[in-house]
């Protein structure tokens, strides 16, 4: 699993190369690739952008996505360096209610078993309708 500390190295490394690519100068605040202070861009299989918390980081459901990422997609991708984690926006969102509301670590894992089979190349929202009630 990549540290948190070096996961933000690392995308201080990407923004400062994107910058310099663009001669400097900063997209617009919508398109803009860098993240809030404190926050990691992470993009879903579905080219879905989030800003995560880097606390959030330290779970053990982020860091088993970010491993399943390192094995599906790699670190160094072709897409100008963008963190590509292995399931669509719908199950990001679910994720990220998961950690907002505290789950138990018991909670990521069965979450992560259940999606495990459905982020190598299958739908990886199917079969997650039950668990989205936990959430509202």
């Amino acid at each position: 699993m990549i540290h948190p500390k070096k996961l933000a190295q690392l995308a201080k490394k990407w923004q400062r190369k994107v910058e310099a690519g663009a001669g400097g100068q900063q997209a617009d605040e919508c398109c803009s690739t860098v993240a809030d202070k404190g926050h990691c861009v992470v993009y879903t299989a579905d080219g879905a952008r989030f800003e995560v918390p880097l606390a959030y980081l330290a779970t053990t459901v982020f860091g088993e996505l970010l491993r399943m990422s390192g094995e599906e997609f790699g670190f160094t991708s072709s897409e100008g360096g963008r963190i590509t984690l292995p399931c669509d926006a719908a199950v990001m969102e679910y994720v990220l209610c998961l950690v907002r509301r505290d789950a138990s670590e018991a909670v990521e894992r069965a979450f992560l078993s259940s999606i495990a089979g459905h982020c190598h190349g299958q739908d990886a929202s199917m079969g997650l309708t039950n668990q989205f009630a936990l959430c509202i």
